[in-house]
């Protein structure tokens, strides 16, 4: 009698530390995820071959190896009037792409001068295809999909940007 009722706490007790264990275990598989906030760094206007205004947008700068390799990946969403600037320190032929970039954007290829040379419109959320630039470019602006549209943006269309404190 006393053996069984000694094998009886032994396995009481070893339930309740297993339960204890699985919550624990349970617990720590628990992944909060990341949220990267939209950063101000400069203001960027848009405007037409008249320079009259067209938009005026609160823009990230992309101007180092990291931020044009991650830019606006991992993101959920984007203020209308927000969007990122890469800058690179020459002008060539530009490719992106949308791997990990889960919002759909309207890509703006810019040249030296900042003027827009062509568009990559529309494109499509965690899609590795690539989305070249129809022209050398300097600059690269991404805003939300369908604003270009929107917007009435043109091949030719100016844009300036200042950085902020």
């Amino acid at each position: 009698m006393k053996k069984s009722a000694f094998q009886l706490v032994v396995l009481l007790t070893l339930g309740v530390s297993c339960l204890q264990f699985q919550s624990c275990k349970e617990e720590q598989r628990v992944i909060k995820p990341m949220v990267i906030e939209f950063k101000k760094e400069a203001e960027l206007v848009l405007k037409n071959a008249n320079d009259s205004i067209i938009k005026k947008l609160d823009i990230e700068i992309a101007d180092d190896e990291y931020k044009t390799q991650t830019g606006l990946m991992y993101r959920d969403q984007m203020g209308e009037l927000q969007g990122m600037l890469f800058v690179f320190p020459d002008e060539d032929f530009r490719s992106f792409y949308m791997k990990n970039t889960n919002i759909p954007l309207d890509i703006i290829y810019i040249d030296a001068d900042k003027k827009i040379v062509s568009f990559q419109k529309n494109t499509q959320p965690n899609n590795e295809t690539s989305l070249p630039s129809n022209a050398p470019a300097k600059y690269v602006l991404e805003i939300n999909a369908g604003l270009a549209d929107e917007w009435q943006l043109e091949v030719g269309d100016k844009m300036e940007y200042i950085k902020v404190e």
